[in-house]
């Protein structure tokens, strides 16, 4: 959708504030309600909670598709993250409880390698319908993908039992708020400022909203999310190691596509098409993260990938104003590599969940994705923004202050998943399992 915002701004003569928000509307949505969407997924069903969330996605797109406003645009996005924050969790609760401990590595290494590919070849394909056709069409293309994969998933998710313990209206308030005021507050305060009013506003009510829910879920008959999951190392672990592996590199992410477009002056399609190297390294590489996860430990092999990903980072830093676009694709091939590796992380966290909270877990899961995204683009842009302005003081052109920035941001990103390699190296060693109080033990 990115690529066709300019598009869209010439249809609906929309400010730059306008293309934010279309954009931004669904990441509030789909964030703020994710663990909602777990606990709904426990309570009503993987199945039925899966299917729900992607007709009203899918019907989401249909109203973005024939928007005759940007109001009208901004709503269908709202509408578009609330049925993705029902998609996902359930999903992941697929993984958690319908398939094999023995393919559990390979099937989360097929759910991360399927986003992975997904977003290298979204600008390209956005591209080229904003560009040949219109942009309505990046929307109504959800449309017959949508409803093959509902078929799919009816025909081969299994029913799952309810739970029984009901709603926590409280934990769904409280957690709602504090999502969404945080993730407002990160993606807005590069753009007004951390000290401006209505960022501190949403930050004091992501704090009170968070201190809230921890209240409300320790006293709770039915908490949306069972608090004695973090006391199993396995599971506080993984998901450190997974906040920190998106802290980095979602924020290169996002700072590489303008690194490419500004300093190396590529065009917006070949800019994409520099992230499908990345793509298929990862692609290539998922089933041998699940050979090596069952061979050496899920520990060196997630630790392994993230020491490759910081090598990748460090690559590219070295990469500037002048040179070759090639030079980058070694870096991009070990961060796509060391992103493959990385995968099982996914499963190992997830495995120690009983199948009855399977849906909340995945939601903290990805929660702590999406959240660490936000955040790092927050915090690499802070770190490129600060050296920026430095490099500008000192007499740099734009554009060399940009580079500079950009590369101290890389390094900065580099330790970040440094740092979650060794935390996955300590906490995701095997551990002897109950039978009767895991779906699943760690060693099949």
């Amino acid at each position: 959708m990115n690529v066709a915002l300019p598009s869209m701004q010439r249809d609906f003569a929309l400010p730059v504030s306008g293309l934010q928000w279309i954009a931004t509307s669904y990441i509030l949505a789909f964030s703020g309600l994710l663990l909602a969407g777990g606990r709904l997924t426990d309570l009503y069903g993987r199945r039925r909670v899966f299917l729900a969330g992607l007709a009203l996605f899918v019907g989401a797109s249909v109203l973005a598709g024939f928007a005759t406003s940007g109001d009208f645009l901004i709503g269908a996005r709202v509408l578009q993250g609330v049925g993705a924050a029902l998609v996902l969790p359930s999903t992941l609760a697929v993984l958690a409880a319908d398939v094999p401990p023995a393919s559990r590595h390979l099937g989360a290494g097929i759910f991360t390698a399927s986003i992975a590919l997904s977003l290298a070849l979204g600008p390209v394909v956005g591209g080229a319908l904003a560009e040949h056709w219109h942009w309505s069409w990046i929307f109504f293309l959800n449309v017959p993908v949508g409803i093959l994969t509902m078929v799919l998933g009816a025909r081969t998710i299994g029913r799952s039992r309810a739970d029984g313990q009901g709603i926590d209206v409280a934990g769904l308030v409280t957690s709602t708020v504090a999502m969404t005021a945080l993730t407002y507050a990160l993606i807005e305060g590069n753009a007004k400022g951390f000290g401006s009013p209505d960022i501190l506003v949403a930050a004091v009510l992501a704090v009170v909203g968070g201190a809230a829910f921890v209240v409300v879920e320790r006293v709770a008959q039915a908490p949306m999310i069972d608090v004695t999951l973090f006391a199993n190392r396995v599971f506080s672990g993984g998901t450190a190691a997974q906040v920190l592996w998106g802290l980095g590199i979602n924020g290169v992410f996002f700072f590489t596509s303008l690194f490419l477009q500004d300093v190396l002056e590529l065009s917006p399609t070949v800019a994409g098409a520099m992230f499908v190297p990345l793509a298929i390294g990862l692609v290539v590489f998922v089933p041998v993260s699940a050979l090596l996860a069952n061979r050496v430990g899920v520990h060196w092999t997630v630790a392994s990938g993230m020491g490759l990903i910081a090598v990748g980072l460090v690559w590219v830093s070295f990469v500037g104003r002048g040179d070759a676009a090639s030079m980058l694709l070694p870096g991009l091939v070990l961060i796509g590599v060391g992103s493959a590796l990385t995968t099982p992380l996914t499963s190992a966290v997830l495995e120690v969940v009983p199948e009855a909270k399977a849906g909340v877990a995945a939601a903290v899961v990805s929660v702590s994705r999406e959240v660490s995204g936000v955040l790092g683009i927050a915090l690499v842009g802070a770190v490129v923004a600060t050296r920026e302005a430095a490099a500008a003081d000192e007499g740099a052109a734009p554009v060399d202050a940009f580079a500079s920035g950009y590369a101290l941001g890389l390094w900065g990103a580099a330790a970040l998943t440094v740092l979650g390699g060794a935390i996955a190296l300590a906490t995701l060693r095997p551990v002897p399992v109950a039978p009767e109080a895991r779906v699943h033990s760690l060693q099949p």
